[in-house]
């Protein structure tokens, strides 16, 4: 009688635990969802209905949207732009962080853990205490107005991430897969690059986006070390979106430009979700 009593209650403690993490899970895609929803529906409001509060625009719009290519916004060229930094900092900093990584996971020495801490501390100092130093060298380099003076401050601040998140990934992957590929002949090269970088395509994929993001989202080094709007990227030039005159601040235009920019990283999770989750969950695998 006792056992027949027992499994009601724990099926009923199981429902009401499933009821509340669906309940959450709800929630916590409501709270990161409703800025974006709200950006979309702003960007579809003429500015006549741009303060209103309602759910959906009363008179939806594109203007907004044909605004924000207007010649005189030059935004396709700041997404150009923006596109060309993100992809050259992911690609230096994914192959820096590769190599870095698997040395730090397999190799022992002393002061590696030392080591470990300078490289994450690197990432720590706020960008605003170092822009004018920056600054300074970069003009005196000829840098400024150029694309190394985007790309070379945010590699700093990617790779030490990079690293950090690939070392802890390595450290997963039993060196037994390298001495087998070994025995099998493989050269330690050879093994590197036909089982472990296979293996590691998930974490590989996750830190990608990680530093692509953090790229692509990037404006103070930019709005400060590039002068040119031909050469500013989109993140500077929706900051200096103008009205029709000096006292009108085109909200929807920028609301639009900013749907414009979450786009491409809101395509690139879902293309990557797999291999996102595989990456984010492989730290939970033993070995």
């Amino acid at each position: 009688m006792s056992t027949s009593t027992a499994a009601p209650v724990r099926k009923t403690k199981r429902d009401w635990g499933s009821l509340f993490s669906t309940v959450g899970i709800v929630l916590i895609v409501i709270y990161c969802l409703a800025p974006f929803y709200w950006m979309l529906v702003s960007s579809l409001r003429p500015d006549s209905e741009i303060f209103e509060n309602s759910w959906w625009p009363r008179h939806p719009s594109f203007e907004n949207y044909k605004a924000v290519f207007s010649e005189k916004n030059d935004f396709a060229n700041g997404l150009i732009n923006s596109l060309v930094v993100s992809i050259i900092v992911t690609i230096v900093a994914l192959a820096v962080a590769t190599f870095t990584a698997y040395a730090l996971a397999r190799l022992d020495f002393r002061g590696k853990g030392v080591l470990m801490l300078l490289i994450i501390a690197t990432s720590m100092f706020p960008l605003v205490a170092i822009i004018v130093p920056l600054l300074k060298n970069f003009a005196a380099w000829g840098w400024t107005d150029t694309y190394q003076a985007m790309i070379v401050p945010d590699l700093s601040f990617s790779l030490p991430l990079a690293v950090w998140n690939l070392t802890s990934f390595f450290r997963q992957m039993p060196q037994e897969l390298e001495q087998s590929a070994m025995v099998d002949g493989c050269t330690p090269g050879q093994a590197f690059r036909k089982v472990i970088l296979p293996l590691a395509a998930p974490g590989i994929f996750t830190t990608a986006i990680i530093i692509f993001i953090g790229a692509w989202n990037e404006f103070l080094v930019a709005v400060t070390m590039i002068i040119n709007p031909s050469m500013q990227p989109a993140t500077v030039l929706l900051s200096k979106f103008t009205g029709d005159s000096q006292f009108n601040t085109p909200f929807g235009s920028q609301m639009a430009a900013g749907v414009i920019m979450t786009l491409p990283l809101v395509v690139m999770v879902l293309l990557f979700q797999r291999r996102i989750v595989a990456g984010l969950a492989a730290g939970g695998l033993k070995q």
